[in-house]
């Protein structure tokens, strides 16, 4: 995969097709050319996977890989494509998870990458994809993505970031933990930046659980404010008014009653002590259904004519997402 990614032209003008035959990949990639398109030749036999995962040192390095740098494949082009394929962290999240907090070879910084949309990447676009992990599956950081006909899996913030990424006609599992919690994890995390309109939207999706996820014990997600570095210090980005809607989307019983949840951040002091609760961010839902859909104080539904503004055309800005059909 590397080679065919090297041999690939640095600037097409049109998409640049890579082929690839079932099989297990083991590599860590960067697609950093544009208009490169990956088919497989089946979602469930063509597997691209790496385990790296946050505080794993860099092979010949002291440094670690950190959440960012983890990502088994990693997009920093425009108008990447993927379709009929997995992508796959597979480091084991679970053996970690069920260890004793004090245990001497328990691992701190088990964040895990499976796919990373990130800078200088825009108009991504997946179909009859697989992005398969645990904590921090998928980070929608940069530019638009769209999602059609996938599956997402992962438990803690598992789809996370700064990008528009918007999720139709796709399946979101939520994974179970290595030992039992009252919460298992969280769907989202946005960092969506209060200028852009849209941030993590999912249409006619269905969120579903592996069997031994709880009921009640999976909040839709909670509001990112990474920590960034600023003239007068580093604390949590105050812009990052986070984006998570979910319309007309079937959800399972493993849905937290409350919908949503608070997420720590850096005070300007250093310290985790800044609280940012959903009221804060922009989390919405609208007609979804299924026993994990409620409507309660803590759920904010959108009004007929607000939910007019969440079709596919104004979320991408106009970007029409094309597929290659075989």
């Amino acid at each position: 995969m590397g080679a065919a990614l090297e041999a690939a032209p640095s600037a097409s003008k049109k998409p640049y097709l890579i082929f690839i035959r079932n099989g297990n990949y083991k590599e860590k990639l960067t697609v950093d050319k544009p208009n490169i398109t990956l088919i497989g030749e089946s979602r469930e036999g063509t597997i691209i996977t790496h385990d790296a995962y946050a505080a794993q040192k860099i092979p010949g390095s002291e440094e670690t890989w950190g959440t960012f740098r983890s990502a088994t494949l990693t997009v920093t082009a425009p108008d990447f494509r993927a379709e009929n394929l997995t992508i796959e962290n597979s480091f084991d999240f679970l053996a970690n998870d069920a260890l004793d907090a004090d245990a001497t070879n328990k691992i701190h910084g088990t964040q895990a990458v499976a796919l990373a949309i990130d800078k200088n990447s825009d108009r991504a676009a997946f179909r009859r994809v697989k992005i398969s992990g645990f904590q921090d599956t998928l980070y929608a950081n940069s530019g638009r993505s769209y999602f059609t006909e996938s599956r997402i899996e992962g438990n803690v913030d598992f789809i996370f970031g700064a990008g528009t990424a918007l999720f139709e006609n796709s399946d979101i599992i939520s994974r179970v933990r290595g030992r039992k919690m009252t919460t298992s994890g969280y769907i989202t995390a946005p960092s969506t930046n209060i200028h852009n309109a849209f941030g993590l939207i999912f249409i006619r999706c269905r969120l579903l659980k592996e069997q031994e996820v709880p009921d009640d014990s999976v909040p839709l997600g909670r509001p990112w404010h990474p920590t960034t570095t600023f003239p007068d210090g580093r604390y949590a980005d105050p812009e990052a008014i986070g984006s998570s809607v979910f319309i007309q989307t079937y959800m399972d019983s493993h849905i937290a009653a409350s919908g949503w949840a608070s997420m720590r951040g850096t005070a300007r002091d250093g310290t985790k002590s800044a609280l940012f609760t959903p009221e804060d961010a922009r989390f919405f839902e609208y007609q979804n259904y299924g026993p994990g859909a409620k409507i309660t104080s803590t759920r904010r539904q959108l009004s007929e004519r607000q939910a007019e503004k969440f079709v596919r055309k104004k979320i991408l800005n106009g970007w029409t997402p094309i597929f290659h059909t075989f």
